[in-house]
């Protein structure tokens, strides 16, 4: 049996494959983000660990025998996430999270100062990553900073719980803009520009490889042996990318979670920093992956659906029940509720709805969320550049809905398929526990099922492409407009 666990923003979810790759069990539990300031999103580190407690207890408990067979633990989580540790292992602040945008000036200070950065990362300079946070922490809490003994991401902060060694992997690594991407290692250069050094990063792996063994009086207290491997792991959207058997150049998948993400497969490094892609390592040995990622997507719907007091699925039972001809004098939405990465960088980039009138139903709002979020996976899209997607996979919690699949293969001109309910990124962690056990990945990472196929209709994409460009003309006037507010 083999164990995943993926923290994500909303909740830590956990899932046991036996040794086939059948899904045995499941778990999870809820999550909450602390918004103390404007743009400011913080964890406490504490949570997860209590949160992964709950999920252990739940499968122990439901599936005791199973749950005893567990020879390997994978991890997958939110990427960017600082979690400042000092020399005795305490906590030093909340953890600064993916979707945090204080640190907006310090990423224009870098890109001043250290241009270079983005030629040696791969990658833009954005708020999201996690050096600029930390030249946040040094400027406005100097005293966290001189601190700091290690500098850890979210799922390795668990690692260190479950196995107390400092270790993370090249595809969450990636995310943090201290890596040498082509090089899949530390760069003391990049490091050095964020006054911090190769000491206080954790050591890595790759993520299908052993980054240690449970804590022995762990082990005892899960009732797991103290020779269980803890995989490498990987950021949550490459741990997807193996749980969908994206692993081949060419592959791609769409994830709704609560951010947006286009996910593709290559072979090579292939980075333009200035597009606002993201170049990143693969959770596999020797690949690496494209990815255009949009800030609010599902979250968005969560959003108007308790601003409306409904529930989600409620809410897209009405917005299926609109015709074509409503839909199109329906509302535009600009879904830039925590600013936007892709393709904009803005972080001060703000949600709003165009054309509201007295007869406007919620079902039209709703729909005009969800119609924001694709046209801002559309936008991600364009910037891809050579990116290759014959067909796309649709994963996370917007890929429950029909009609919202529906949406984005008409909108992306692309074909889209769903595969059977599961979380990916647990699953991706769990199979590469299994690698890291010495599965054989030709075995290990196959393509899940598909459950349905969405084809784009031409007929609804002529005027969807109108919309399309109302809502890229409202982002440009919304540029000029907040020029004008306090």
């Amino acid at each position: 049996m083999y164990l995943g666990i993926d923290i994500g923003t909303s909740e830590l979810k956990a899932l046991l494959i036996d040794g086939d790759g059948a899904i045995v069990a499941s778990a999870h539990a809820a999550l909450t983000v602390q918004r103390p300031h404007p743009h400011w999103a913080e964890q406490d580190p504490q949570a997860w660990w209590q949160a992964c407690g709950r999920v252990v207890t739940e499968l122990r408990q439901q599936h005791p025998q199973q749950w005893a067979a567990i020879r390997a633990i994978g991890l997958s989580g939110q990427m960017h996430g600082a979690v400042l540790l000092d020399n005795d292992g305490n906590v030093l602040r909340p953890c600064i999270l993916w979707n945090d945008t204080r640190s907006a000036a310090e990423c224009a200070w870098l890109s001043e100062y250290h241009p270079e950065m983005m030629a040696i990362s791969g990658n833009m300079i954005m708020p999201g990553f996690t050096a600029p946070k930390l030249v946040w922490v040094a400027r406005h809490e100097p005293e966290v900073f001189s601190r700091v003994a290690k500098v850890l991401l979210p799922k390795d902060y668990l690692r260190w719980r479950l196995t107390g060694e400092f270790v993370s992997d090249p595809s969450d690594a990636a995310g943090t803009l201290w890596l040498d991407v082509a090089k899949r290692d530390w760069s003391d250069e990049l490091l050095a520009m964020t006054d911090l050094s190769r000491s206080q990063m954790p050591s890595l792996v790759e993520g299908s490889e052993s980054s240690g063994t449970l804590r022995a009086a762990l082990a005892t207290e899960w009732g797991l042996s103290s020779s269980v491997v803890v995989a490498g792991g990987g950021g949550d959207n490459a741990t997807s990318a193996v749980g969908v058997g994206a692993v081949a150049p060419g592959d791609a998948f769409i994830s709704l979670g609560t951010s947006g993400v286009i996910f593709v497969v290559n072979d090579a490094l292939q980075a333009d920093p200035k597009s606002g892609v993201h170049a990143f390592c693969h959770a596999l040995p020797g690949r690496w992956h494209q990815m255009s990622v949009m800030l609010s997507a599902a979250s968005c719907l969560r959003w108007i659906c308790n601003l409306l007091s409904v529930t989600e699925s409620q809410l897209m039972d009405e917005i299926a029940q609109l015709t074509d001809e409503e839909l199109k004098r329906a509302p535009v939405f600009l879904p830039y509720l925590s600013g936007e990465r892709t393709p904009h960088n803005d972080p001060l980039a703000a949600g709003s709805f165009f054309n509201l009138h007295h007869e406007t139903s919620r079902a039209l709002l709703g729909y005009a969320v969800i119609e924001g979020v694709t046209f801002g996976l559309c936008d991600g899209l364009n910037v891809l550049g050579n990116a290759s997607i014959s067909r796309c996979s649709l994963t996370g919690g917007g890929a429950r809905s029909p009609l919202w699949a529906q949406l984005i293969a008409d909108v992306l001109n692309i074909p889209v398929v769903t595969h059977p309910a599961s979380s990916s990124g647990a699953l991706g962690a769990a199979r590469l526990a299994w690698l890291a056990d010495g599965g054989d990945e030709a075995k290990v990472c196959l393509k899940p099922p598909v459950v349905t196929h969405f084809t784009p209709q031409p007929e609804r994409g002529e005027w969807l492409a109108k919309r399309l460009a109302l809502f890229r003309l409202l982002y440009q006037q919304q540029q000029e407009a907040r020029t004008l507010l306090p």
